[in-house]
Order: structure tokens, then C-alpha cells, then sequence
């Protein structure tokens, strides 16, 4: 009988620039496990260049994967001009504060190929659902996906709502736990459903998100 894998995924989601959150999580967990950055890497935090070098890293290694996330999207977008070319879009964007347009354009190829999902063996990641009118990922999706999701890509792992901490409704994970607010960054393993966490950004109010009150879980 063929012995099975050991290695878990773990899933992390809205890293928002808190690079010394991430390097201190991503020690905590196997080396031989695999990552999976749910989205929004970028923006709000305060060493944003670093939390995209270690992803970045993570992917080139072979020990991790990047999602898209909504905070990526936009400044794809804002980067092309698909954005009505108003220069005080890319101006408002934390990313583009710190590194610089120069910086930003060098990451903009990376940026563009990251994908929307991954699939794993009974579960998915995906920055914040899928749309149920077409079951296609969907970038900024709340209420609709939590109440309409039917169970048919197993468990969805899911970030873009802060909350104090991880919450179910269903086949869904819920787990950005607000980061950068000051919450914890959390690291969620789909095929155990253990949880892994560290401080996020000291100093921070956090902030819970409106919506979850009305969630049933």
C-alpha cells in the first residue's frame, strides 16, 4: 500500500505588508509543507516590498503559491492606465508610496500572472469567494458567496473580511484575522483545520468587519 503524503497546506491570507508577521509565521511551520498567500500581500502595512520579496521567494522555491487578491487587481490595473488615467489612484496606493513607480512597474509582470484560485485535493483558495451567478472567483464577493456557496469545490478557504478570528459558515474558512489592524496573521491548514497564528502589527486598533455579525457558523 502506497504510503501517504505528510505535507499540508497551509493557507495565509491578507498579509497586508506586515513582512516580519509573515517571516515569523512561515518559521513556525514545516519546511516541508506548502503555503498558499490568499491575496492582498500588498497595501496598508508598514514594510510592504519585504512582504512581497518573501512571497515572492516562497513561489520561486517551489514552497509556495500567490493568489491574486483585490489590492493586487487594482494595482494591476491602476499600472496599466485601466483606470480612467487619473495619476491620483497610483498615488493613494500605500504599494506605490513605498516602493516607488519604478519599483512598482518592475512587479507588475509577477503581479499579472498571479492566479485567481488554488485547487487542492477536496478544498480551494481563493482570495474572497466565487460569484454565484457563474461560480467564477471573484475578488471582492461577501454576503452573495456566504449565502448562496452549495459545497461544490469541496472547502473554500477564503480572506478580504477581518474578524478576530477564524470563522465558519458551512464549507467556508473564513481567515484574515486583521493583520494589519493589529489582529493576528493566521495561517489555517485545509486538510486538519489547524490553526497557526502570530501577533500582527502592534500599536493598532484592530477592526472588525460589520458583516459578520450576521453570519451563522
Amino acid at each position: 500500500m502506497q504510503k501517504r503524503s505528510s505535507i499540508r497546506h497551509w493557507v495565509i491570507s491578507d498579509v497586508h505588508g506586515c513582512a516580519d508577521s509573515l517571516l515569523e509565521l512561515v518559521g513556525l511551520l514545516p519546511q516541508g509543507d506548502r503555503l498558499v498567500l490568499c491575496g492582498d500581500v500588498i497595501n496598508r502595512g508598514p514594510r510592504i516590498e519585504a512582504a512581497m520579496e518573501l512571497a515572492w521567494h516562497l513561489v520561486e522555491s517551489g514552497r509556495g503559491v500567490w493568489l491574486m487578491g483585490n489590492h493586487e487587481q487594482r494595482l494591476v490595473h491602476q499600472l496599466r492606465g485601466e483606470t480612467c488615467g487619473d495619476p491620483q489612484l497610483l498615488a493613494g496606493s500605500d504599494t506605490y508610496r513605498q516602493l516607488g513607480g519604478r519599483s512598482c512597474r518592475r512587479w507588475l509582470e509577477r503581479l499579472e500572472q498571479l492566479p485567481l484560485v488554488h485547487w487542492g485535493d477536496g478544498w480551494a483558495a481563493t482570495h474572497a469567494g466565487f460569484d454565484p451567478l457563474n461560480w467564477q472567483p471573484h475578488l471582492t464577493v461577501r454576503m452573495a458567496f456566504w449565502q448562496h456557496y452549495d459545497g461544490r469545490f469541496g472547502r473554500v478557504i477564503v480572506g478580504h473580511t477581518p474578524a478576530p478570528q477564524v470563522r465558519h459558515i458551512r464549507d467556508i474558512a473564513l481567515i484574515d484575522t486583521g493583520a494589519c489592524y493589529g489582529g493576528p496573521l493566521t495561517a489555517y491548514s485545509p486538510e486538519t483545520g489547524c490553526v497557526r497564528q502570530v501577533q500582527g502589527l502592534r500599536g493598532v486598533r484592530p477592526r472588525v468587519s460589520r458583516s459578520l455579525p450576521l453570519l451563522q457558523h
